[in-house]
């Protein structure tokens, strides 16, 4: 069992769904987080796809010069919060001054100038658009930790950037070590 004082600051890690996490829409889900202290943490969704709608259509309401074609981007639901508010994980061959670089070769940004140059090819080399964000109060992650609620599992560009959306969260378990055959779902607590 883990303790809250056990948890350091897990920026920069995913966090991976406990198989009984039956929450929407964290149902299988891995979630990089980019700010974790004594005020809460907040982070996004790397595995779950939108499929209603594409970049493009996210680009029609924003000031982009349609003379150029569009490079077709998948957009992710970054989490239940803001959900209108964009931003964008990247390789940190693209750093702005407003981009945050929590470090392994990741780094966020949430300018209107980045997601027109990924727009036409000119952005970093590997990014992911999520749209809104999860949440955490203080102590409220590191309790659903204890709760078993969540796995804390390193983050790589090569899970964010590389491994194909339905294969991530299982590759995140994986390389923590966790045999989801030996899982009890049904676990009770004494």
């Amino acid at each position: 069992m883990t303790d809250k004082k056990q948890i350091n600051n897990l920026t920069g890690k995913c966090l991976v769904s406990a198989p009984n996490l039956d929450a929407e829409p964290f149902v299988k889900s891995v979630i990089y987080i980019c700010s974790h202290s004594q005020s809460g943490a907040m982070g996004f969704m790397i595995n779950k796809r939108i499929k209603e709608f594409s970049f493009a259509d996210l680009a029609c309401h924003m000031p982009i010069d349609f003379s150029r074609p569009i490079t077709p981007i998948d957009l992710y639901q970054g989490g239940p919060l803001d959900k209108v508010r964009g931003f964008v994980l990247h390789s940190t061959d693209y750093l702005r001054e407003d981009s945050l670089a929590p470090g392994g070769g990741i780094a966020i940004s949430s300018s209107m100038e980045i997601l027109t140059d990924i727009a036409f090819g000119a952005g970093p080399k590997e990014n992911l658009i999520a749209l809104g964000y999860a949440n955490w109060a203080p102590e409220q992650l590191e309790q659903e930790i204890v709760n078993n609620q969540w796995f804390v599992a390193p983050a790589s560009p090569e899970l964010i950037f590389r491994t194909k959306d339905e294969e991530k969260w299982q590759t995140a378990i994986s390389s923590i070590g966790i045999d989801l055959s030996r899982f009890c779902l049904n676990c009770g607590r004494a």
